[in-house]
């Protein structure tokens, strides 16, 4: 399992009963996760004083209950801590309570953030004449763009949803990025592809983070089990002829690690040869040995 165990500002303080005990940046949330479901004695006086509690329903969904939470706050991250010879960038996320218990920021995502900033990094240090250019696809509020942006790629950011492209912009200004090279595109990813393929358009490095259902911005319907072979197959059409990367994550049960790998495998190595790499993604519970499984990433690399 890879742990995303670098934070500084963002802290799982317990878990019990569905849920777990977030600190983000000095306020206390209580949201529920599925994959906690064993009970443990709530002894941490936070689990009766927090900032918010999301609240699930038992017709589905479910609603904020606030006590004492700002509107929006910030969470800084740093990436390439404990990297040797790849400098440290500090980027910065608003975060702010929104559908479906989410804060704007998926914290276990911090593991694949470093691991992008070190390839690309590392990339950049040895060939310092060639761009590396990278396509981020269901890219949220860009967490994955931020980090390619800072090692120094020419970034594409897309996602469906108008509001996250605005929010993920608002991240890169806070974080100093307001003036990389990301291109920030409202659109359906796999028509987006489709026309990059016809462009002519070469990426470097892919990173998508599908999610199990979602419809495009003209309706287009994307169901995770029918659509993801075929269009990580037709993403590889885009690869350059010197790829660096290509990682996928999800948080899909029946897309586990071993299936991501088989995916890179079939769709990627066949084609350019390296390897391929899968695992867990977890986070730390403080004051405990266990990790917190939070979804799966896959990754090729040449």
């Amino acid at each position: 399992m890879r742990t995303a165990s670098n934070w500084k500002e963002y802290k799982v303080l317990d878990v019990s009963g569905g849920e777990k005990l977030e600190n983000w940046a000095g306020y206390t949330l209580i949201r529920p996760d599925p994959q906690v479901i064993w009970t443990s004695p709530k002894k941490l006086r936070a689990w009766r004083s927090p900032n918010a509690h999301y609240l699930r329903s038992s017709k589905g969904g479910g609603e904020w209950q606030f006590f004492d939470l700002p509107e929006t706050w910030e969470l800084h991250y740093t990436l390439g801590c404990g990297c040797d010879n790849i400098k440290p960038f500090d980027i910065c996320f608003h975060l702010k309570p929104f559908a479906f218990k989410h804060t704007g920021v998926f914290p276990e995502q911090a593991a694949n953030w470093d691991l992008s900033y070190k390839l690309i990094s590392e990339r950049i240090k040895s060939e310092p004449d060639r761009a590396v250019k990278v396509l981020n696809l269901f890219a949220y509020t860009g967490g994955a763009s931020l980090a390619a942006a800072a090692a120094g790629a020419e970034v594409t950011h897309v996602d469906a949803s108008k509001g996250m492209v605005a929010w993920a912009r608002e991240n890169a200004a806070s974080s100093g990025l307001g003036d990389a090279p990301i291109r920030w595109l409202v659109d359906d990813c796999r028509k987006f592809v489709e026309r990059e393929i016809r462009r002519g358009n070469k990426y470097d490095a892919i990173i998508m983070d599908p999610p199990s259902y979602g419809r495009g911005p003209k309706g287009e319907i994307w169901k995770i089990e029918d659509s993801i072979y075929p269009f990580v197959e037709l993403c590889a059409e885009i690869l350059s002829d010197k790829p660096l990367f290509y990682l996928i994550n999800s948080y899909t049960t029946g897309l586990q690690a071993g299936v991501l790998s088989a995916m890179l495998k079939l769709a990627v190595g066949s084609k350019f040869g390296g390897s391929c790499d899968a695992d867990e993604l977890g986070l730390p519970i403080e004051n405990s040995d266990i990790i917190l499984p939070a979804g799966a990433s896959g990754i090729w690399t040449a």
